[in-house]
């Protein structure tokens, strides 16, 4: 049965996506979720919010998990905060992580992307994930209440949840805010980063990346914008010291890496890491 998405882009503005096929349709204790054909392959839609497809989730997932990797001074310990499909930890694997704790609140929806999607966990490797058993550790539990409770140190902290938007029911919401960074450095190791999803650069639906903006320069002495320039996003990675040329060492660190991206390039980094004009304008203004 074919059906049509309308995803929200903006005042006035919406996105059609063409469902030729719906895989599943459902609403777990925290959003409605549809995995289904497209045009992009099989996709993943949760509340008519397109989260990931089979044709581009790879340069989404390495534009989050890669410039982290590459600015923390080492990948040891990973935590991933969302990122339902299980893409992000399986690049922190690659990238050589020892472990990696993947904290998700919605078990339904981890779960169905593992049984639908042709990306990220397989079943069984999400069953193992859920043992314990391997490098990746899957966690049912809030975000906020796992920083409470974790004795680890990560060298790299990754927040990859439904973009940030003005609905106070949005249980999400609060895990962008600048208390929920600041409860991210206090797990970090030394030399660790945290990373962000950052909403989009284009001018007419930026209000996400400069109000991330304005949180991580208030929180972090280091902070790298990445916009990928394959996909629609941007992304925000912060170290609490101070770190010069920071993108300088991450394009040595990539020439180097065990992991090999396809989406990203010494090229990529230093023309994707320069912000928009309005976010420099807004860094260099009042504050």
């Amino acid at each position: 049965m074919s059906t049509r998405i309308s995803e929200p882009m903006g005042p006035g503005l919406t996105r059609v996506w063409d469902v030729s096929e719906v895989v599943l349709d459902t609403h777990t204790d925290y959003q409605h979720v549809v995995i289904g054909r497209t045009a992009h392959g099989v996709s993943l839609f949760c509340d008519d919010e397109r989260q990931s497809t089979e044709a581009s989730q790879l340069v989404y997932h390495e534009a989050l998990m890669v410039p982290p990797m590459l600015l923390a001074d080492e990948v040891r310990r990973v935590l991933v905060i969302g990122s339902s499909e299980g893409v992000a930890s399986q690049l922190a694997v690659a990238y050589g992580a020892d472990e990696v704790d993947h904290v998700d609140i919605d078990a339904e929806t981890v779960r169905a992307c593992a049984a639908h999607l042709p990306y990220g966990y397989t079943p069984e490797e999400l069953a193992a994930a859920e043992r314990g058993d391997g490098r990746v550790r899957v966690h049912y539990r809030d975000g906020d209440e796992f920083l409470s409770s974790t004795t680890t140190r990560y060298d790299v902290v990754v927040i990859d949840l439904p973009d940030e938007n003005d609905d106070p029911d949005a249980q999400h919401n609060r895990l962008y805010g600048e208390d929920f960074l600041r409860r991210c450095t206090e797990v970090l190791a030394a030399g660790g980063v945290v990373c962000c999803q950052a909403g989009c650069p284009t001018l007419w639906r930026n209000d996400t990346l400069l109000a991330a903006w304005e949180r991580f320069t208030g929180v972090f002495g280091t902070v790298v914008y990445f916009g990928s320039d394959e996909h629609e996003w941007a992304f925000l990675s912060g170290r609490p010291d101070v770190r010069n040329a920071p993108v300088e060492a991450m394009t040595e660190a990539l020439a180097t890496s065990a992991y090999v991206p396809e989406s990203i390039d010494a090229e990529t980094l230093r023309g994707c890491t320069v912000p928009p004009r309005s976010v420099r304008l807004r860094a260099s203004g009042p504050r």
